[in-house]
């Protein structure tokens, strides 16, 4: 029964590194892709277009990613008493962040999708720092387990 257990676990975590990646590809991209939307007019039909992408990336790789990191992190987490681990509350801080960072670029395409221009291309690619910057913070608290 324990070598059950043990392969379930092994499952539910590779699942859950797999959708991190594919989480973090959508954060790394859809700023990406505010910055070339931008650049258009907001009458044109290429806005329709960037319009269009970023729905997509959202709905079908950002948005089902999110949730299934959360479910399978929290049953890993649950699974392996990391609550009680001060590693794991900085880590669980992280993604909190990432998920903040997520909703503000949802947020950011529908204004974009509305025709407002809030950021300069500058600062959209700065801001595609955030998930780079988080990423490894996690990766190190994860492994290294520091505290």
């Amino acid at each position: 029964m324990q070598q059950v257990l043990d392969m379930t676990y092994l499952w539910l975590k590779a699942g859950h590194i797999i959708f991190v990646i594919f989480w973090m590809a959508g954060l790394f991209m859809l700023p990406r892709y505010f910055v070339y939307h931008q650049e258009v007019s907001p009458d044109s039909a290429e806005n329709a277009v960037w319009i269009d992408r970023e729905r997509k990336l959202l709905k079908i790789i950002l948005w089902p990613s999110l949730i299934i990191v959360w479910i399978l992190g929290l049953v890993l987490a649950f699974d392996t008493q990391a609550f009680s681990q001060g590693w794991f509350h900085a880590k669980l801080a992280l993604v909190l962040a990432l998920t903040a960072y997520h909703v503000w670029l949802a947020g950011y395409a529908a204004a974009l999708g509305r025709g407002e221009r809030k950021l300069s291309g500058k600062q959209l690619r700065m801001l595609n720092e955030i998930p780079g910057i988080a990423a490894a913070l996690i990766v190190v608290l994860v492994i290294v387990r520091p505290f």
